[in-house]
């Protein structure tokens, strides 16, 4: 018979093959990884880190969060930020049927894929605000943690300055407090782009 453990341990081994399949490749102290592989593994590390108590439902929607993410290319919509809109929906609802579909073959109820469904959408937040707060903060902390510093050099100061101001936005007092923890990571021009954008307008 199949335990809970099993089916869940079965769905989050699902979601590593699917992901593995990523053709973009990142390394990271020394090794490479397929780049949702190793996404996955860091959203998984810090909603344990962040929330030791979280239900098989968040631990699946953050381990899920980019779910094939390859297969939907950012190109594909145009580059203004209506396109950029539509490609976050679309990506969206595809994160959420993927994964519903994975969660139903290895045995998942109705309700529980549901709740990952829902918790894979754009406006989590307001519909399931507990959980949906806490992977919002898991997916910004990441985010800074990860992808933050090489990600700035593309951008001009005051479109990072609009992007921290975003970013902060979505977070809890909370998820705050443990942004402001990776300081450390971030080189001395980053962190005056990230004081401008804090301080009081």
């Amino acid at each position: 018979m199949t335990t809970v453990t099993d089916r869940f341990n079965n769905a989050i081994a699902r979601i590593d093959a699917a992901n593995a399949e990523d053709p973009n490749k990142e390394v990271f102290e020394g090794k490479e990884y397929a780049k949702e592989i190793l996404y996955a593994q860091r959203m998984t590390a810090w909603l344990d880190k962040y929330d030791p108590s979280a239900s098989e439902a968040l631990k699946i929607a953050a381990h899920a969060q980019h779910i094939r993410r390859w297969a939907i290319p950012r190109e594909r919509y145009p580059m203004d930020r209506k396109g950029y809109d539509q490609w976050r929906i679309t990506l969206a609802k595809f994160h959420g049927d993927t994964t519903a579909a994975i969660m139903r073959e290895v045995g998942y109820d109705d309700a529980t894929i549901e709740r990952v469904r829902t918790l894979l959408l754009k406006d989590r937040i307001k519909l399931i605000p507990d959980e949906g707060q806490v992977l919002e903060d898991v997916i910004c902390l990441v985010f800074l943690r990860y992808y933050f510093v090489p990600f700035a050099p593309h951008y001009s100061e005051p479109k990072l300055i609009g992007i921290v101001r975003k970013t902060w936005r979505k977070m809890s007092e909370r998820g705050h407090e443990e942004a402001l923890k990776l300081a450390p990571l971030w080189p001395a021009d980053l962190l005056e782009t990230v004081k401008k954008a804090l301080a009081p307008a």
